[in-house]
């Protein structure tokens, strides 16, 4: 998956949907790491500062959003998540009010299934962004 953003124009942003413990960090990590320069990333949870920025090509914004649940975020979090010109990867991203989310984004819901874990990746948004950029082939 990491690899297919590196020659893509265009990155909606990548909403990572789960328990606690179900791998959104992980996956995360992997996506990172098969970037060019995700060798000198050191991916973590950035669950108390929000964002973590890696230096990837394309840039890598890595948001946690554990801490809005219930909230509305602010106008900060709304623009981070409105870039278009860098890769956007989003854990707890069920945490944001539908209206606040971004048109065009791929949801990835992770859960646990017999003792193992599961992973449902769904394309979500109305943006015509999302609909040409022909991200399944």
């Amino acid at each position: 998956m990491g690899l297919y953003f590196t020659s893509r124009d265009f990155f909606p942003a990548v909403f990572f949907c789960g328990d606690l413990g179900t791998g959104k960090t992980t996956m995360i990590r992997g996506i990172v790491s098969a970037l060019p320069g995700g060798e000198d990333a050191e991916v973590s949870s950035p669950s108390f500062n929000l964002a973590n920025i890696y230096p990837t090509r394309p840039e890598t914004l890595h948001v946690d959003l554990y801490r809005l649940q219930g909230l509305k975020a602010d106008q900060d979090v709304e623009e981070l998540l409105a870039g278009v010109d860098r890769l956007i990867l989003v854990e707890w991203g069920d945490f944001l009010p539908e209206g606040q989310r971004p048109r065009d984004r791929v949801d990835i819901v992770l859960k646990f299934y017999n003792g193992s874990r599961e992973a449902l990746i769904n394309l979500s948004g109305a943006g015509e962004k999302l609909r040409s950029s022909n991200i399944c082939g």
